[in-house]
């Protein structure tokens, strides 16, 4: 064994002793605090405006104002405490500050509104794009995640490719139809929902293609 393979190995085995050793509260309060606040935050101040240099901000700019800091910091801090972020983060994020600071910027809060829509269609063409070359981008994301067979990875990233594209236009057909306030039950407790209650259905999925499953039946 050569130095560097070494090296890589005592990395890699740094960085899953990290992993176990993430708190799973704090976890998860880093990813869903900013959402849950940016929520609490918004019932407070919907009904306010604030005049900040001369221009007149409703309730949900300032909010927004206010959560893309937070998200930055608490993705940043999430980075610091499991020493690594998913693509899905990373690109999540740029959206929220792109689409936030636009909507802050131009005092409008259709480009907020967009993002969810956005987000939604980029993973499920990535996936539909690696479909069409006969691969699972799912599974280079999250290999370590779910040990699924090959014909598992490939059945599960079609479905999560077409989940992604209803979400898409279910957004989009929502945040143009509805109030403000109901877009912003909807992104916080519905997209969330559906996303739980799609991967709770694939649990026949799991058992039939998980690994230890297919290695018994051989």
């Amino acid at each position: 064994m050569t130095e560097q393979t070494k090296t890589t190995g005592a990395a890699g085995e740094d960085e899953t002793a990290a992993q176990k050793n993430t708190n799973p509260w704090l976890k998860g309060v880093l990813e869903y605090g900013p959402i849950a606040l940016f929520f609490i935050a918004y019932l407070r101040l919907k009904e306010h405006s604030f005049d900040i240099a001369g221009t007149s901000y409703d309730g949900f700019i300032v909010v927004t104002a206010g959560f893309v800091p937070l998200m930055v910091l608490s993705t940043l801090a999430l980075w610091k405490l499991t020493g690594k972020l998913s693509k899905m983060q990373l690109l999540t994020l740029v959206l929220i500050v792109v689409f936030g600071g636009l909507s802050v910027w131009f005092n409008d809060e259709r480009f907020f509104k967009m993002k969810p829509t956005l987000i939604y269609l980029i993973f499920g063409g990535l996936l539909g794009f690696g479909l069409l070359r006969g691969q699972s981008y799912l599974r280079v994301m999250m290999a370590e995640m779910m040990p699924l067979t090959e014909e598992g990875w490939m059945i599960l990233t079609r479905r999560l490719c077409a989940f992604f594209l209803a979400l898409a236009l279910a957004n989009e057909v929502i945040w143009r139809s509805v109030n403000t306030e109901t877009w912003v039950y909807f992104k916080t407790f519905g997209l969330t929902v559906a996303m739980f209650v799609f991967f709770m259905t694939q649990a026949r999925l799991f058992q039939v293609h998980g690994l230890e499953e297919a290695e018994a039946d051989d």
